[in-house]
Formats: structure tokens, C-alpha cells, sequence
């Protein structure tokens, strides 16, 4: 016969049905403890604070088991549990863990945006450098991409970061965009070759007009205070490109081809690439990287590779030691590739308009940093322009991130 002994501080009385519900239910759970109250004897459940994830399925603190037993009494979500319940520390470490989770992230991604503008900016320094001396940008283009292949490679060779599985289907989606990312990528260093690189930079802030554009064509519709933000941008543009002290009409077709082709391939990407969602963005730039460089390279050698020999020549007697152009050449491949990277790593941590925000933000800094390396000689009109085309991209992000998606069944989500 069993029999149960409690402790007491005061005797409390107990009806006999009450105490045999209880010893009824207490054969059936080891989740239950006693507790008093004023009127009568009962059980009331403790709540159980999981080791691991794992103990309770997808969330860490849920009471209710993985693999729930019908003999055993769970504790329901509508159930009050008292705090008196929860053992000793347990509430202290349960908060903890909340208050420090938010930090972590945000400083994650702190250092993720840090080092994305850090990377650019280096790229832009030793691009432009290397571009000064060595005035070849379909080879530095080629070899940017060459870099990042090689880069992709190491990292899925060692298992650093996973391979993705592919098939033909997959290489023919990636076609489309790979050749826009081409055409975007070589422009973009012709245009780096041939005017300032703050100028470039600022032409290359009107991408989101060719977005409107484009995607209009193609049957997307945009609110008003979307066509109104690319007034500013289209403004700002113009009024920076008249006044600018090393204009060049090669540099700013060039920057406008790169907006051209970099709008289009996110275009082709959303269409062709629907059905491989599984991969992320950091491989798929890789094998972007390595298809445009299949694309470049043979082009490259036809435009200007007769004149890279000679070209190396003068770039060698121009700055004295070969390994100060090496150094570079290399670091502009490098930092191109970690600037890249470093984007598709924040754009996965945050929302799209957190992201274009960033990306505005970061043509500043980047415009700034290089003037002050490159000591440009600034127009006042001409940095009104620019502030005034960087200014409408900001607004920009803002309106299309308000633009009504349309969902299955016809419904409109804000």
C-alpha cells in the first residue's frame, strides 16, 4: 500500500475525495510537486527547464515533450504556472539569455557592416591605384574575377564553406546572370580607369532608376512615391556630372552600362533562378564569379591583351618595385571578392531595406575615403549634386520598401 508523507508548517485541512484525486494523479506523473493553499490539499506542476534544444523540439523553453506521453499530465499553455514554481537561478539565466541574445546580433552585424566598408573602400584605393599606373581594366577586371573564383574553390575544397549541389539545369540558369554580372563588373573598372573614382560612384547611385525602368517595361508597377524618389537621383546625377573636374563621357557611359547591367542581372536572377532557392548567396556569387570569368577572359585577350606586355613594362618603370604592383593587383582581387562576400553575409542577417540603406551609406563613405586619398579637387555644386543623387537613393529604399507585395490568392501584403 502506498503511502504519502508531507510536511507541514500548519495543519491544513483535506476533503477525502480531494486526497484521493491526488494520489490518483500522482501514480500517474513525476512532473507534479506538492503546493498549499488555504482551502485544500493539491499538485500543481514545476515548470522543467530543458538542458538542450533538443529536450522539447523547436523551441528551448516549451513544456510540452517532443514525444508527449497520454499517461503523463503536461502542463497546457493556458495552465498559470507560479512563479514560486520555477527553480532557483532558472528565471536569472532565462533572462539573461534573452537580454544578451539581441547584443550578439547586432553586434555581429556591426561587424559585418564594418568590415563590408572597410573591404570597398580598400578595393577602390588599390583598384584605382593599380589602374593609374597599369591602365588596363579589362585584365584587372579578369583578374578580380580570377581571384574570387580561386577563392570559391579553396573554401568548398576545404569544407569551410558548403558546395552546393548542381546540375546542367543549374549552370543554364546562371548563364543570364553571369553575363549581365560581366557586363556590370568590366564597366565599372573601365569607368574606374577613366574618371575619378567618387564620380563613378556617384553615377553608379542612379542603379535604382534603370530598376524602375527596366522592371516597368517588364510589366512591374511602382507607387508614386517611388517615381517620385528617382527625381532627385536623376538631378543629383546630372548636376555632379557637369560640374565635375575629371569628367569623361567614356567614364559615364561606362557607369551607366554597369547600372544597366547589374539592374538586369537581378532581373534575370529573380526569373531564372526560382527554382534553386536552396542556394545561398554567397555561392551563388561564387559560381557567378567563376562562369563571368569564363565569359571575360577570352574577351579580355581579344580587346587588350596584345598590350599588357608592354603595359607591364611601363607600369614596372613608373613606380620602381615590381612588388609594390604586384601588391596592388593582388589586393584589389582580393578585397573585391571580401567586399562581395561580406555583402550576401549582411544580407542575409537583415531585411532588404536595412541592406539598401547600408549600400547608400556605403557609397559615402566610400567617396569620402577616396577623396581624401586621392585629394580629387571637389566643386562645391559638385558635391551638391552628389549629396543631392545619394539623398534620392535613400529615399528610394524607403518608398519601395512600402510598395505593396502581391501574394497567392490575389491579397496585397504591405
Amino acid at each position: 500500500m502506498q503511502s504519502l508523507t508531507l510536511l507541514t508548517s500548519s495543519n491544513i485541512p483535506a476533503s477525502k475525495s480531494s486526497f484521493r484525486r491526488t494520489i490518483n494523479a500522482h501514480r500517474n506523473t513525476q512532473f507534479l510537486s506538492p503546493t498549499f493553499s488555504n482551502q485544500t490539499l493539491g499538485f500543481a506542476p514545476i515548470r522543467q527547464i530543458p538542458k538542450s534544444k533538443s529536450d522539447f523540439g523547436a523551441h528551448p523553453f516549451r513544456l510540452t515533450p517532443k514525444s508527449p506521453c497520454p499517461n503523463k499530465i503536461r502542463a497546457s499553455s493556458e495552465e498559470e504556472i507560479p512563479s514560486e514554481s520555477i527553480p532557483d537561478g532558472a528565471a536569472e539565466k532565462i533572462e539573461t539569455e534573452t537580454l544578451t541574445l539581441k547584443p550578439n546580433k547586432n553586434l555581429k552585424l556591426a561587424v559585418v557592416f564594418g568590415l563590408w566598408y572597410f573591404q570597398n573602400i580598400v578595393f577602390n584605393i588599390y583598384n584605382k591605384k593599380a589602374l593609374n599606373i597599369f591602365p588596363y581594366p579589362w585584365f584587372l577586371a579578369t583578374f578580380q574575377l580570377f581571384v574570387g573564383s580561386v577563392w570559391m574553390l579553396a573554401l568548398w575544397t576545404l569544407k569551410i564553406q558548403p558546395c552546393p549541389k548542381i546540375d546542367k539545369s543549374f549552370v543554364v540558369a546562371l548563364l543570364g546572370p553571369a553575363l549581365f554580372h560581366t557586363v556590370g563588373h568590366i564597366s565599372a573598372c573601365v569607368s574606374f580607369s577613366k574618371v575619378a573614382v567618387s564620380f563613378t560612384h556617384v553615377i553608379k547611385s542612379a542603379e535604382p532608376v534603370f530598376s524602375v525602368v527596366f522592371s516597368s517595361f517588364l510589366g512591374d508597377s511602382y507607387p508614386l512615391s517611388v517615381w517620385l524618389s528617382i527625381v532627385p537621383i536623376v538631378f543629383g546625377c546630372s548636376l555632379a556630372a557637369v560640374t565635375e573636374v575629371s569628367f569623361n563621357f567614356g567614364g559615364l557611359w561606362c557607369a551607366m552600362i554597369s547600372n544597366v547591367g547589374f539592374v538586369l542581372r537581378n532581373i534575370y536572377s529573380k526569373k531564372s533562378l526560382q527554382s534553386f532557392k536552396q542556394v545561398n548567396g554567397l555561392n551563388l556569387y561564387g559560381w557567378i564569379s567563376i562562369i563571368s570569368l569564363c565569359y571575360l577572359f577570352p574577351v579580355a585577350v581579344v580587346v587588350e591583351g596584345s598590350q599588357w606586355v608592354s603595359g607591364y613594362h611601363k607600369a614596372i618603370a613608373t613606380i620602381g618595385k615590381p612588388s609594390t604592383f604586384y601588391l596592388w593587383v593582388m589586393l584589389s582581387g582580393i578585397f573585391y571578392h571580401l567586399y562581395n562576400q561580406s555583402s550576401y553575409e549582411a544580407l542575409d542577417d537583415i531585411t532588404p531595406l536595412s541592406f539598401s540603406v547600408g549600400n547608400t551609406m556605403k557609397r559615402v563613405v566610400v567617396i569620402i575615403a577616396t577623396v581624401l586619398v586621392f585629394r580629387n579637387p571637389v566643386r562645391p555644386l559638385n558635391g551638391l549634386g552628389s549629396a543631392i543623387a545619394i539623398f534620392g537613393t535613400f529615399l528610394y529604399s524607403q518608398a519601395t520598401a512600402k510598395k505593396p507585395k502581391i501574394v497567392e490568392g490575389g491579397e496585397k501584403k504591405n
